[in-house]
């Protein structure tokens, strides 16, 4: 193939790929030569120089530079020659923070890299130097993502860290920079690259800089915030309080989903059986009630009970009046994340923050910041707990993920500040002193609790939590340490093969908590403070009208999964909710317990809403 067809070959892979990157056309060409070339010349233009400070004159060490990159070549760099894209390589890549500890566990001559590119120095033992490494490493990662391919399907993408080389961890930022960096992935060799090239002229012996948070904001407050980890900011005075955002909000990035025209509630015909068109396997497989039968047939069934998303209930309610679907117009202020916080604040007392000692109100909701939209916020409140000597522990989770993907525990605030790069997120307030259950031949480990909540109506509210809880434990014994550690830290295990599930059903639960917490028997003085809160999360959630609030629809029925927490408040036990689930996995609650849809679909569309099988989240005479 001759170069011309090469070329062509290469843009045809690379061309989209460079064009969303914002990588000029100008450049293309030379690119792909110095991509077949493996040539690497940056060291013909570039200078790496070590800036050396006096004793005690970094006013931040964290925040400023070990190295610095200065252009060498006589006549400078000029953005209009198309030579003036260079490769740089990149030192270091990794999934997670646990595979970040295990490299440079099994790597020395890793962690002697590192520790030379970020200026970690003096006599220090292994693990205090990867320690080091793993705190500083924050200030260096940049990130990509890629499609992960499984027996030849595209799959979800992947999110990559990497430290680029020496020569591109010396480039440091400026608010007018004279250079972009952006990742590479260079399809036929399967390696990521950063590429670096000039936005303008620069003269020789000029410091080459980039925008370290290019793109992601254009609010001054969250661009400041932003940029901590490398250049210092005072947020001492800045406030920390949340309000309710407009209803805007609530609709950001959203497909609009129509409201429906009946008002009316709907009656099940319980002379006819009712057809089912599920696209949830276990459905199919454990709904054998009688008064239920499923079919294939969306066209013909009474009740669809789907897995993605539905929106048209304005039309289903003129089209097929008399047809239940088993979702609600705008629950997503339930089921994500970053909405759940709002709504559930609406129970909060006047005094949101107690200012001694920053709790925040509700008592059972984990404070809770959106880091897309409250990131100054949330970098006040950290700065006047970190004054206060208070701990700082935050878990920071996607607010559109489940299962503890892209999920990090930290108390490292640039940690946290480097994720919003990486997708929309929350920074929830770990919980640092949790009820631990003993589980036989492992010690004292985390738990969670999951209940199956119900919502039958709106206008009047009409809520149920299925009686039998689900329990998932960690794996290894708790401490307030090895962050990265996935087995002591979560406790969903269902989706990990490596990772074995401790399986305890509710009833064996109950007898062994009354052994390890005699003084706080489960039904009596437990279950009723978790009951009151969903009680509250479900009356904060129908509160408003929508988009707000979660709307009335007369076909609609729905189900979720609300896991909490335990937490030891002086010697109390504070129920903390985590988050509400969007139809939820119910595999094992069908496994524990065969009839479990049969008696969710009898609440549901007959109903019955046995109080032996279900807790009234309403009031009898609502």
């Amino acid at each position: 193939m001759d170069d011309k067809s090469s070329f062509k070959a290469f843009l045809e892979t690379h061309e989209s790929q460079l064009r969303s990157s914002g990588v000029p056309q100008l450049f293309w060409q030379a690119l792909f030569e110095k991509l077949s070339d493996g040539t690497f010349d940056g060291n013909l233009v570039f200078q790496l120089v070590r800036i050396e400070y006096e004793a005690g004159e970094r006013h931040a060490r964290e925040s400023e530079p070990n190295w610095k990159l200065i252009v060498s070549a006589k006549d400078g760099i000029s953005v209009q020659d198309p030579n003036n894209i260079y490769l740089i390589d990149h030192a270091w890549m990794y999934r997670d923070t646990r595979d970040a500890r295990q490299a440079l566990i099994e790597s020395p001559g890793l962690l002697d890299r590192m520790c030379s590119l970020m200026g970690i120095e003096g006599a220090k033992t292994k693990e205090e130097r990867m320690e080091s490494v793993m705190s500083e490493m924050w200030r260096y990662n940049q990130s990509f993502s890629m499609d992960y391919v499984e027996n030849g399907n595209v799959g979800k993408k992947i999110l990559m860290w990497y430290v680029m080389d020496e020569v591109g961890s010396a480039i440091n930022h400026s608010d007018r920079p004279s250079f972009r960096t952006v990742p590479f992935l260079h399809a036929p060799e399967g390696i990521t690259y950063t590429l670096l090239f000039p936005t303008r002229d620069v003269t020789v012996g000029s410091e080459v800089t980039r925008d370290f948070v290019e793109g992601q904001t254009s609010d001054p407050e969250t661009r400041r915030a932003l940029l901590l980890p490398w250049v210092y900011s005072s947020f001492q005075e800045k406030s920390f309080e949340q309000a309710e955002p407009d209803a805007d909000y609530f609709l950001a990035g959203r497909i609009n989903e129509s409201l429906p025209e009946t008002i009316d509630m709907i009656k099940p015909d319980t002379r006819k059986v009712l057809k089912v068109f599920s696209q949830y396997g276990n459905v199919n497989d454990y709904l054998t009630d009688p008064a239920f039968e499923i079919t294939d047939n969306e066209e013909e069934a009474d009740v669809l009970w789907l897995v993605s998303h539905y929106k048209a209930y304005k039309e289903l309610s003129v089209s097929r009046p008399h047809v239940f679907v088993n979702q609600f117009p705008h629950e997503n202020v339930l089921t994500v994340k970053a909405l759940l916080s709002i709504v559930c604040r609406r129970k909060a007392t006047k005094l949101h923050v107690d200012s001694d000692t920053l709790e925040t109100r509700p008592t059972w909701l984990p404070t809770t910041y959106n880091l897309s939209t409250e990131l100054a916020q949330f970098v006040a409140y950290f700065t006047q707990r970190a004054n206060k000597g208070l701990d700082n522990h935050w878990i920071c989770k996607p607010w559109n993920l489940a299962r503890g993907m892209d999920t990090h525990i930290t108390s490292n605030l640039h940690h946290i500040l480097r994720l919003p790069c990486t997708g929309p997120k929350i920074a929830q307030k770990y919980v640092a002193r949790p009820v631990l259950y003993s589980r036989p031949g492992v010690g004292r480990v985390k738990f969670d609790v999951r209940y199956v909540l119900l919502l039958k109506s709106v206008k009047p509210l009409r809520a149920y939590a299925y009686g039998n809880f689900f329990l998932r434990f960690a794996n290894l014994p708790f401490a307030l340490s090895n962050l990265d550690t996935y087995e002591q830290h979560f406790t969903v295990m269902n989706y990990i093969e490596e990772n074995p599930l401790y399986h305890v059903k509710c009833a064996d639960f109950l007898v062994e908590w009354e052994n390890q917490y005699p003084d706080y028997p489960w039904r009596t003085r437990i279950e009723p403070k978790i009951l009151s809160v969903f009680r509250q999360v479900f009356e904060a959630a129908v509160a408003q009208p929508p988009p707000k609030g979660i709307a009335e629809s007369p076909q609609s029925r729905a189900v979720y999964a609300a896991d909490l927490m335990l937490e030891w408040r002086d010697s109390e036990i504070q129920p903390e909710l985590l988050e509400v689930n969007f139809t939820p996995d119910c595999q094992r609650a069908c496994e524990y317990y065969p009839d479990f849809y049969n008696d969710i679909f009898r609440c549901l569309f007959l109903d019955i809403d046995n109080p032996r099988v279900f807790h009234a989240l309403h009031s009898v005479e609502d």
